[in-house]
């Protein structure tokens, strides 16, 4: 019920204005063509940014517990590309929604949620979007399987 509640005043209290600026990017690189994989990136996280509680920012290797294209020296290379064309853009406009957030007490969540984006912005490549229970069940099972390695189990 609160993450409902909580979703429902970040969109009307303008999460709906970040995520439709991370769509308009996204709608930008897919013109380019080379930039489809960003903007298929962009939609998902723009769909997070509509609508960002009980739901997380995970990286794939930590996910699957295996690299993929995204997650290797291409994901950090797309990273570096997106970082200068417009993640440092994307994050500049979480920062200062977060700051016109933190000015009222009943703000602070969803300045730290801008934030968080900023992050999620600034590199988003090799990442997924799943709910809060999903990530916590992915870092048990990575916990567990370095327990092992350092165990010796096989």
């Amino acid at each position: 019920m609160m993450r409902a509640i909580g979703n429902f005043l970040w969109f009307i209290l303008g999460g709906v204005l970040m995520g439709l600026a991370w769509w308009l990017i996204g709608l930008l690189a897919f013109i380019t063509i080379v930039g489809i994989p960003w903007g298929k990136a962009c939609f998902v996280i723009g769909q997070f940014a509509f609508l960002p509680f009980g739901r997380e920012a995970i990286g794939r290797k930590e996910l699957h517990q295996k690299d993929d294209i995204g997650t290797g020296g291409l994901g950090i290379l797309g990273n570096v590309i997106w970082f200068i064309f417009a993640g440092v853009w994307l994050a500049i406009g979480h920062i200062f929604s977060a700051l016109s957030c933190f000015v009222t007490i009943i703000g602070i969540p969803f300045g730290i949620q801008h934030l968080k984006l900023a992050g999620i912005a600034l590199a988003p490549i090799g990442k997924t979007i799943v709910t809060k229970e999903v990530a916590a069940a992915a870092r048990k099972a990575n916990a567990e399987a370095v327990a092992a390695a350092l165990r010796g189990d096989a």
